[in-house]
């Protein structure tokens, strides 16, 4: 069993800076990627940024942006406490969205990679 652990939500005005948390837990032979997907009222999940490894079991930090959101946000991991971090700055409203942290383990090492996700933490841009 695998878990997803986010933090890091909340309310912030136009132009401010949030950082967002994911913590994974459990039964953890290799992280292949892990990353941020959001969706806002009405619209579809959506990419945010993914930071993917250089090898089976450590991450390499191979970066992907959205358009939107590069040069904003920065993805960053911490490899040894399985961690991605995504600071997010100049914010704006349409940022807001609910953020779903994903990560591609493979929880054995016969196993293939398995998709897992979040429960979703709010972010809200607003004045």
């Amino acid at each position: 069993q695998v878990q997803l652990a986010e933090s890091g939500g909340g309310l912030v005005q136009p132009g401010g800076s949030l950082r967002l948390s994911c913590a994974a837990s459990g039964r953890i032979f290799s992280i292949l990627v892990m990353g941020w997907y959001r969706q806002a009222p009405g619209k579809q999940r959506e990419l945010v940024a993914t930071i993917s490894s250089g090898s089976s079991t450590v991450f390499g930090g191979s970066t992907v942006y959205a358009g939107s959101v590069r040069g904003r946000f920065t993805i960053s991991r911490d490899s040894a406490n399985n961690t991605v971090y995504l600071q997010m700055n100049s914010l704006y409203a349409e940022d807001t969205a609910v953020y779903y942290c994903n990560a591609r383990i493979r929880p054995y090492s016969t196993w293939a990679p398995q998709d897992y996700w979040g429960q979703g933490t709010q972010v809200t841009v607003s004045s």
